[in-house]
């Protein structure tokens, strides 16, 4: 039986233009490589040294990156029957609309537009541009052109143009003009950079735990495997009450892991383009997920092999995967690894601007979003306003140059949905059982059941232990709400 309709029509029919539609022209490999390579960024090569500035340990270092693995795959299990039964444009927004209504859709999209998406898009530009800095001085972080300093939780950003913020809005703009002539040119640049940035990691690794060994950091960090763990009790920032040192720290520490696994979710923008759905949207969700997070977990080793854990958490502007090459292979390591970062973050953000424009694609259907936006060409068979729009926003966030505090903002709202969208597939099996399923969600209602906590316990030990970001992207949350209305109401008065 198909869906019911949802309780809340859109406000508008599609848009009354020449419209293409999307083609099915993604295969299973296409649909697990953009899984891989929405994930692998530059996080990997970076964020274990502030865990291990966090846990104070190597193996908290490694705990985190085991509970980031089986909370990932988790998530993606879960997320695959979703994908297979509703296997439409936009994806998580989508299951959100279906499962709790447009609101609840609208706020993801909006948040996502806002926050999660972009911001995404604009740190792995800015990633890029610094690893640029590696073989060209020039590209670096100095303000040629400064726009004044804006103040946000947690501190202030500061506005303007320096010659790495350039760089990294010509990578967007080149990137979202190749998307723009259409889903061949993207998926192949995908694929190829994809596997060139997996190769890059699987060598790493390998490298790492064979003639990279050093015996020094090995005794070091095995022999005292949980030391100097977090202990006691530790007063949060507001409310006045204690927690435990270990689970803020613990909570703290997955910031960077999770947003290192983050993005796994891209694919279901696309589904629309992936042949076969039904059978190649779980496999890709699987077979991504859990080989990149097995990846990072052995990642972790070889730098434990290779690094002493002091060494690791005061890595040179938190390169680790950098210090590690320049151990083994001396000062050419270096420039090995920032080859192997420009290649990854390269793809990553070409997987991230193909997938983000498709949900606004879909909210624009739904007449929640600029109305071009929901145009497909006929001549490419891609949704180029979005794309265009996507860009642009993407452009002005970059200006801000900060990565640390983007990524700080996008992984609590990030969470939030990924909360939502569980209980989005719990509320759907009891309010269409009939609703074709043709993979149903591993482990259901255990393996779903325990993500959906996993994430939020998450949330909340952010909120405690980081609460300037995680408000502030709560705040941008719900300022979706008056927003949802408002525009509605604007559409209902230029549609009567």
């Amino acid at each position: 039986m198909p869906p019911t309709a949802p309780p809340e029509a859109p406000l508008r029919a599609a848009p009354a233009a020449p419209q293409g539609e999307f083609k099915r022209s993604l295969s299973l490999l296409d649909a697990t490589m953009l899984v891989v390579g929405s994930m692998i960024g530059s996080g990997i090569f970076i964020v274990s040294a502030d865990i291990a500035r966090t846990m104070n340990s190597p193996g908290g270092l490694i705990a985190v990156w085991v509970a980031t693995m089986l909370i990932t795959v988790a998530g993606a299990l879960s997320y695959g029957e979703l994908a297979a039964a509703m296997p439409r444009a936009g994806g998580q927004y989508v299951f959100l609309r279906e499962g709790l209504g447009h609101l609840t859709g609208f706020l993801y999209g909006w948040t996502l537009f806002l926050v999660i998406q972009t911001g995404t898009i604009a740190a792995v530009a800015v990633a890029f541009a610094k690893f640029l800095g590696v073989f060209v001085p020039a590209v670096n972080d100095r303000l040629f052109l400064p726009m004044g300093k804006v103040p946000v939780p947690g501190g202030s950003i500061e506005l303007g143009l320096s010659s790495q913020r350039v760089v990294g809005i010509v990578i967007i703009a080149l990137l979202t003009y190749v998307n723009m002539r259409g889903l061949r040119e993207a998926k192949w640049i995908q694929n190829i950079f994809t596997t060139a940035k997996t190769a890059a990691l699987l060598g790493l690794v390998l490298l790492g735990l064979t003639i990279g060994r050093n015996h020094e950091a090995i005794t070091s960090n095995f022999s005292h495997f949980w030391a100097d763990l977090p202990s006691g009790s530790t007063p949060t920032p507001f409310l006045h009450i204690a927690f435990p040192a270990l689970v803020l720290a613990f909570g703290a520490a997955m910031v960077g892991s999770l947003f290192s696994a983050d993005a796994w979710n891209n694919v279901t923008f696309a589904a629309a383009e992936v042949n076969r759905p039904q059978r190649n949207l779980p496999l890709a969700l699987a077979l991504g997920t859990g080989g990149v997070t097995l990846l990072y977990l052995l990642a972790n080793f070889a730098y434990l092999s290779v690094l002493k854990l002091s060494e690791i958490q005061n890595a040179p502007q938190d390169r680790v995967g950098t210090l590690a090459l320049e151990h083994m292979f001396g000062p050419v390591g270096k420039f090995l690894m920032a080859g192997a970062i420009l290649i990854s973050t390269f793809g990553c953000i070409n997987g991230l601007i193909l997938a983000g424009a498709r949900v606004y694609y879909a909210m624009a259907r739904d007449g929640v979003f600029f109305a071009r936006a929901g145009h497909i060409s006929q001549k490419t068979h891609v949704p180029v306003w979005a794309l265009a729009v996507q860009g642009v926003w993407t452009a002005l966030l970059t200006l801000t140059g900060s990565y640390n505090q983007l990524l700080d903002y996008v992984i609590f709202a990030a969470l939030v949905f990924y909360v939502l969208t569980m209980v989005a597939l719990f509320r759907l099996r009891s309010k269409q059982p009939d609703l074709e399923r043709p993979y149903r969600a591993f482990g259901y209602p255990v393996v779903p059941g325990l993500y959906m906590l996993s994430a939020l316990t998450i949330a909340v030990i952010l909120l405690f232990a980081k609460p300037n970001y995680s408000f502030a992207g709560l705040v941008i949350v719900l300022l979706g709400i008056p927003v949802y209305y408002l525009w509605r109401a604007s559409q209902k008065r230029s549609s009567s």
